[in-house]
């Protein structure tokens, strides 16, 4: 995964689309993963879970290792 818009971040992207932090996980970012699980998983329980579900997947389309 090599930057914004790379093959590996859609991929990702697609992943957290299913489930939330599925493509931060994949992106090696293990505790941004956790929390976002975690959230949606709290959040959908009141209806709100969808916003943590967008950041999710917006978040891993838009990674850029070289920032880090």
């Amino acid at each position: 995964m090599s930057g914004r818009g790379s093959a590996g971040n859609i991929i990702a992207a697609l992943a957290s689309f299913f489930i939330p932090g599925l493509g931060q996980l994949l992106q090696a970012r293990l505790l941004l993963a956790l929390l976002q699980f975690v959230l949606a998983a709290l959040l959908w329980l009141i209806w709100l879970g969808w916003i943590i579900h967008l950041w999710s997947i917006i978040d891993a389309a838009l990674f850029d290792p070289r920032r880090v």
